[in-house]
C-alpha cells in the first residue's frame, strides 16, 4: 500500500502542495484528480523520490520510502507528465537501455519489449529514431519503459496525454489488468 500522510511541499515558504493525505491499495486503481496547476505532478515527483517533501510522510508497505529509496524505486514504474526521452535512440534502443538499467535478463526483456511494442502498434517503427515520433508514440514508449520490470507500484502522471482513442483503450485495459494482478496503481488526471 502507498500512503501519503500530511504531505506538503513549500517553495520559498509558499505551499505548492498543502497537507495531502491519501492511500492507494493493491488491486485498486486510485485516481489523483485536479485542475492544471493544482500540484498533481509535484505530488507524483515526491512519491517517486525525485523531489523531497517539506513536511509529512510517504510510506510504501508501511515503510518510509526514504529509508531505502533505491529498493523502493526498483519496485516502482513511473510515467512522467513530460515525455523526456533520448531522441537519437530508437524505441528498441531506448527500451533495451531501460531494461539493462533495471538488470533484466536480455532474453526476457527482448520478449517484453517486442510484446509491448506490438500491443501499442509501435513494432513496425521500433527501429526509427524517437525524434521522428509523435507525442502519442513517445507516450507509448514511456508506458512500456515503466512496465518492463513488472513493478509493484505503477505511477502514471497524465498517462492518456497524446494517446489516440485506440491506444487509450489499450492503456485502460492494461491499468485494469495491473490492478487485477494486485499492483498498486496511481494515476493523475485533470
Amino acid at each position: 500500500m502507498l500512503e501519503l500522510r500530511n504531505v506538503s511541499k513549500l517553495y520559498a515558504g509558499i505551499p505548492a502542495i498543502d497537507n495531502v493525505s491519501f492511500s492507494a491499495h493493491p488491486g485498486q486503481v486510485t485516481g489523483y484528480l485536479g485542475p492544471n496547476g493544482s500540484g498533481k505532478s509535484t505530488t507524483m515527483k515526491m512519491i517517486t523520490g525525485l523531489i523531497d517533501m517539506s513536511v509529512g510522510h510517504i510510506l510504501f508497505n508501511g515503510k518510509p520510502i526514504h529509508d531505502d529509496l533505491i529498493a523502493y524505486k526498483r519496485r516502482m514504474g513511473y510515467v512522467p507528465e513530460e515525455p523526456y526521452l533520448y531522441n537519437h535512440l530508437s524505441a528498441v534502443e531506448y527500451l533495451t537501455m531501460v531494461a539493462q538499467l533495471r538488470d533484466l535478463p536480455s532474453a526476457e526483456s527482448s520478449a517484453r519489449i517486442d510484446g509491448m511494442l506490438r500491443i501499442f502498434s509501435l513494432y513496425d517503427d521500433r527501429h526509427a529514431s524517437i525524434s521522428g515520433y509523435s507525442k502519442g508514440m513517445r507516450q507509448k514508449v514511456l508506458i512500456t519503459a515503466a512496465l518492463l520490470h513488472n513493478p509493484d507500484l505503477v505511477l502514471l502522471d497524465e498517462p492518456f496525454s497524446g494517446l489516440d482513442v485506440g491506444s487509450a483503450l489499450i492503456l485502460r485495459s492494461l491499468i485494469q489488468e495491473l490492478a487485477a494482478r494486485g499492483k498498486v496503481v496511481l494515476f493523475s488526471s485533470h
